[in-house]
This record gives C-alpha cells, structure tokens and sequence, in this order.
C-alpha cells in the first residue's frame, strides 16, 4: 500500500517547479541541521536561509515564522516514516502483526539516532498545538492505524485508532525516558517498550 502524503496546511504557497521543490527541500535541511545545533529557541528564519542558501524572502515565501518551518519539517518526518514503514510491511507477512509493530518501533528508532533535527522535531514542533485534537501524536495514531489496517487487511475504526493512540502515547513517554538515559536509547527501556506495547495490542490484534 502507497503511503498517502499528509497536506502540508503549513506552506504559505506549494512549491510548483522542481527548482522551487527542491529549493523548499533544502529550507527544511537547513532547518533540521540547526535544530541540531542550536535548539528550538536559538532558531531564526534568517540563520536558516543563510545555512540553505537562499534570500530570506524564498523562507518567507513558504513560511510565516519558526513555528511554521518545524512544523512543516515534522509533517515531512512523518511522511518519511510512512514510506520507510510501508518498505518494511511489504516484507513482512500479512498475518505477523508483531513483526509489524516491531519495524514500527525499529523505524522510528534509526530515525531518532540518524535524522537530522529529528531529536527535537520528530513529529510535532516543541511548541504545543494550538488544537489538542490535532496534536503530532493524534496524527501519527491515525497514520499508522490506518498502514497497519491496510497491511493486515483490517477495516481502521474509531476503536482501533484509540488504541493505536494509548500505544503511541505510551511509547513517546518511553522512549524519552529511554533517550534521557542513554543519548542512543537505554536498550533496556526499549526492550521493555517492546514487550508492553505488543502486549497491549494483542487484545485486539490476536
């Protein structure tokens, strides 16, 4: 299954040309290398445009503020790890839904450890949501109940993604606590993660 990219509401203006497209792409590189470097707080619009190279008026023609770049990078971080989870199920037998959620935590995992900005913008921007309706967990709950239905050939209800959202919830609070232990995610904390995610899912996955 094609994973469906999530509509970017952040951009000012959808880039149309491959130069614009690929001039967006290097704005949101820029943004992620000096999330990595300086924090959320430290971030301007103006040192992105001077690390990606272009006027800051190209920044503004996409984005209002700060805010708006992270949260346009964590929506791309989102569709990222919709189509790495997407490459990871087709190999994945359709009634094996453990080696399912496994590729989902170990996918989320390389990311956290390899993707630039990732640590502080994975899928939503430090800052909080205006709408606690829409907040990043509520959208990856209903992104990865909606890969998973279609790899195990379920029908997503509104019962399937509250579950799915208990596990998100439970495994974001985990694996920070994971990563404040150790910088490359305390193995032990994971193992556990593991365990008591599957273990919750089984009650309706089994």
């Amino acid at each position: 299954m094609e994973p469906v990219p999530h509509v970017n509401t952040n951009l000012r203006r959808a880039p149309v040309q491959q130069r614009s497209a690929e001039r967006l792409a290097r704005i949101l590189d820029a943004c992620a290398e000096l999330l990595d470097e300086t924090g959320y707080e430290q971030l301007s619009t103006r040192a992105v445009a001077v690390r990606a190279e272009v006027p800051i008026g190209s920044v503004y023609r996409f984005f209002s503020n700060k805010r708006a770049l992270a949260d346009a990078l964590a929506l791309r971080n989102l569709d990222s790890y919709a189509e790495r989870i997407t490459s990871r199920l087709a190999v994945i037998p359709a009634d094996d839904w453990r080696r399912a959620i496994d590729a989902v935590l170990d996918e989320y995992l390389a990311m956290k450890r390899s993707v630039p900005g990732f640590a502080l913008v994975d899928f939503g921007a430090p800052a909080p949501d205006e709408d606690p309706a829409d907040d990043a967990n509520h959208r990856v709950a209903s992104r990865l109940a909606d890969l998973l239905c279609g790899h195990l050939g379920r029908t997503s209800d509104e019962d399937l993604v509250r579950t799915v959202l208990v596990c998100v919830e439970a495994t974001d609070a985990l694996l920070k606590l994971a990563f404040r232990i150790d910088p490359s995610g305390d193995r032990a904390i994971v193992t556990e993660t593991r365990v008591l995610i599957q273990a919750y899912l089984a009650r309706v996955l089994d």
